[in-house]
């Protein structure tokens, strides 16, 4: 393939390929006989007319778009090849011309790799992150397991106190309509959390079982929903139950039933050391950090705007996938928390900016060093990988493929690159 490379403009390609003429012919016989059926021609059953008949009645153009989908990736790859520029970002793909019998021209304008001129990373000097465990975060931690394990226990004999749960039936109406997203059942509330409206959980401290409660709040301001922001509500409130929380006793059986431990003394011992050991990892993780963030700041290099918007699509498409997990769709998040697509896009901005940072820089200085994981390291990991999945190493190989095998090859490198800089950093 004949490729043209011109420099727009710094980290801007024009690349113009083609595809030949036998190729996009045979792409307009696949989209022929993919959509055959789609076609009612006069004199013919449907989808029996032949292609030459179908391009007559409905003119050759008919099958460009189908046809051009089909063997467009492929011959954009293959003009990145051949022509050495590296893409990191979406291109902006125009065809020059289609003529029957003739290669089809094709221009992309392809956002570049910035380039990186490194600055000092080397003796890298940063302040040593500490934190010590104390007594007190300690017994917080022990605190937190006892809450989790306590019972909850129907009391009968007084009203709703701060921190109880409160078993209500709830409907709330601003100007006398009730809206939506106002009513609930059977509803668990814990009195003192504040994860209702302010005001709502206080006005329901004195309530006893059996009571209708009017409670009476204004939503903030900046309450997710429009049309109920600032305004005044009301909320018809029918206590069911009142709970409380019983804690168990912090005893030696409560040791024995949360932990391995026989004691409440080698239990708080393990929770001190596993405290300690966090504690000394988010330090490294700290520190670590450190290091590289200056290593980035005495780089120079300029970020194009496409780059930065496709990272900002891939954080969304992650964003999206972890709250699929939760049932939610991103359309439905927005609407939750009253942004559009554009503020929602600009809070990640950042994020991908200093994402891509790390990135150019890290593998700069991996290029520079000539740093490199080898075969041998590569199957160390993926041992190690088969071993927390659970599956047969040659099984893990043949699922992860050539292309998932580069590129923790490629993570591993930058591993290592990091580790170098962190060794030769100075830490007071």
């Amino acid at each position: 393939m004949a490729v043209k490379t011109e420099q727009i403009e710094k980290n801007l390609v024009k690349l113009t390929f083609e595809v030949s003429a036998e190729d996009f012919d045979k792409a307009i016989n696949r989209a022929y006989r993919k959509n055959a059926n789609r076609f009612n021609i006069p004199g013919y059953r449907k989808g029996k007319a032949p292609r030459s008949i179908v391009e007559k009645y409905y003119t050759p153009a008919v099958f460009y778009d189908d046809a051009i989908n089909d063997v467009l990736p492929a011959a954009y790859e293959a003009a990145l090849e051949e022509s050495g520029v590296e893409s990191v970002a979406r291109p902006e793909i125009d065809v020059e011309e289609i003529k029957k019998g003739e290669p089809v021209v094709f221009t992309a304008l392809v956002t570049t790799k910035p380039e990186v001129k490194l600055g000092e990373y080397k003796g890298i000097e940063v302040d040593k992150i500490d934190y010590t465990v104390t007594d007190e975060d300690v017994d917080k931690d022990i605190e937190a397991t006892q809450m989790k394990n306590a019972r909850l226990i129907t009391v009968d004999d007084r009203a709703i106190e701060s921190g109880d749960i409160a078993v209500i039936d709830f409907e709330g109406f601003s100007d006398g309509v009730a809206f939506d997203g106002g009513k609930g059942e059977g509803y668990e509330l814990e009195i003192g959390s504040n994860t209702f409206i302010p005001g709502f959980e206080d006005q329901l401290i004195g309530a006893e079982t059996g009571a209708d409660v009017e409670v009476n709040v204004t939503f903030p301001e900046e309450y997710h929903a429009d049309n109920l922001a600032g305004k005044d509500a009301v909320f018809k409130v029918k206590v069911n139950e009142i709970k409380k929380r019983e804690l168990p006793e912090l005893d030696d059986d409560f040791a024995s039933e949360v932990s391995e431990f026989d004691t409440m003394k080698e239990f708080r011992e393990d929770v001190r050391k596993r405290l300690e050991e966090a504690a000394e990892n988010k330090a490294k993780s700290e520190t670590e950090n450190a290091i590289i963030d200056k290593v980035i700041e005495n780089a120079e290099f300029e970020i194009p705007e496409a780059m930065k918007e496709a990272q900002i699509d891939n954080i969304i498409r992650d964003f999206a996938q972890r709250l699929s997990y939760q049932g939610m769709t991103l359309e439905m998040y927005m609407q939750y928390t009253g942004q559009t697509e554009e503020t929602f896009r600009a809070q990640f901005g950042e994020q991908a900016e200093k994402q891509i940072s790390g990135s150019l820089v890290l593998e700069a200085i991996q290029k520079a060093e000539g740093i490199e994981a080898g075969p041998e390291e590569l199957e160390l990991h993926l041992v190690d990988m088969s071993k927390k999945y659970n599956m047969e190493l040659d099984k893990l190989k043949e699922a992860l493929g050539d292309a998932e095998k580069e590129n923790i090859k490629k993570e591993l490198e930058i591993q290592k690159t990091i580790d170098m800089i962190v060794n030769h950093a100075s830490v007071k």
